[in-house]
């Protein structure tokens, strides 16, 4: 056997990271479009506005200005500072610029933060459903994700009888999303207050935050000084490709996080932070234009997914997914998915991604065009009337 021939034997690790099948749908997708198929994407959580005209100025800016070095590890402190006022403006709640850790998205932090907080073997409480990668990045670095049973008819928010019930010595963590991903629900305030009280650190992924069309919308810091939270610029200033993340963490933590992130990322794009700065400074207009174009989306797609004959339990309250329940066409939510797409050309996410929780369920974003949600529905119609599922 020639030494190019050896068998590579990848790590457990690696080979345990299932796929992310909203990309696996997307990438099939662009498979047919390249075959001369047209695809109307409703499978990804990415805004279809561009990013505001003052954040790009702002990134152009930095970049003729030369700021193109590495920044502080913890992220710039003029972005910081306005981080922490936004804070304290949104939310009445004071936090420190040194309490902020700024990276390149959400996904990096979450490792970083797992990463810390766990122990091989230890557990974080999560709603089953809930974002696709959660479970994989826990399981990365060792720890084991514990699945909180949800209802429909509470948005798959977890009830905090049901976390009390979970803790156990191994628990490191309580994790939640709200306004959630695949669900759209806001979880009610009190319940954030009593996770918030628990004796194990509440996690809070607070992406879809200034994307809430109803119910309040609170941050987890409110609540506990001892909570994590998530946040970043992807979803409300239609940021996604810039990866500008955030994570503020009790003090005692941040130099843990801090030196691990030196280690791991160095630190964002200085330039990338910049604009940051700008679109908390002078966006808020930009983003209630986006926001409410996104209500009257929600509306218009929920009542016409529900004439498919598909069931959506209540109105979204937040960021741009409807669950729509598919059980009675078929349990097999990847194998519908593709089906739909294959037959329609119409590109959505298996409920199945997210979960055992979501099983039979499909999640459609309304992060598009009035036109091609109109469009895409009207091609499911036509689908499920020749197949009689409607």
């Amino acid at each position: 056997m020639s030494r190019n021939d050896s068998t590579i034997r990848l790590s457990r690790r690696s080979r345990e990271v299932s796929p992310f099948l909203a990309m696996e749908v997307m990438e099939r997708a662009k498979t047919l479009e390249a075959e001369g198929r047209e695809v109307i994407y409703l499978c990804l959580g990415e805004p279809d506005f561009p990013t505001p005209d003052a954040v790009v100025e702002a990134a152009v800016r930095s970049l003729r200005g030369g700021e193109t070095q590495y920044t502080h590890s913890l992220g710039r402190m003029d972005l910081r500072e306005e981080i922490a006022s936004h804070y304290g403006r949104r939310y009445g709640v004071e936090i420190l610029p040194g309490q902020i850790l700024v990276s390149s998205g959400t996904s990096p932090l979450m490792m970083l933060l797992f990463a810390a907080l766990l122990e091989e073997g230890d557990e974080i409480l999560l709603p089953d459903p809930s974002y696709a990668c959660y479970p994989d990045t826990i399981r990365f670095v060792g720890g084991v994700p514990r699945f909180l049973q949800t209802r429909e008819e509470d948005g798959f928010q977890p009830r905090p009888p049901e976390a009390i019930r979970r803790i156990s010595p191994r628990v490191k963590g309580i994790l939640i999303n709200s306004p959630s991903n695949p669900a759209g629900s806001v979880i009610p305030t009190e319940w954030l207050r009593e996770l918030a009280s628990l004796p194990v650190p509440l996690i809070s992924d607070e992406i879809y935050h200034g994307l809430t069309y109803e119910g309040e919308e609170r941050s987890a810091l409110e609540f506990s000084p001892n909570a994590f939270v998530l946040g970043g610029f992807s979803k409300a200033y239609a940021m996604t490709g810039w990866r500008l993340g955030y994570l503020v963490a009790p003090r005692q933590c941040i130099r843990t996080l801090q030196i691990l992130h030196q280690n791991f990322f160095i630190s964002a794009n200085s330039f990338v932070q910049y604009a940051g700065i700008v679109a908390l400074r002078d966006c808020a207009g930009e983003v209630a234009r986006m926001r409410n174009a996104y209500d009257e989306r929600r509306r218009h797609v929920v009542e016409r997914i529900r004439e498919l004959g598909l069931g959506v339990g209540s109105l979204p309250a937040g960021a741009f997914y409807v669950l729509a329940n598919a059980c009675h066409i078929r349990r097999d939510s990847l194998s519908l998915a593709m089906e739909i797409l294959e037959a329609t050309g119409v590109a959505v996410t298996p409920g199945i991604d997210f979960g055992q929780g979501a099983e039979g369920y499909l999640r459609f974003s309304y992060a598009n065009s009035m036109e091609n949600l109109d469009r895409a529905l009207a091609r499911l119609g036509s689908m499920f009337r020749e197949r009689g599922w409607v």
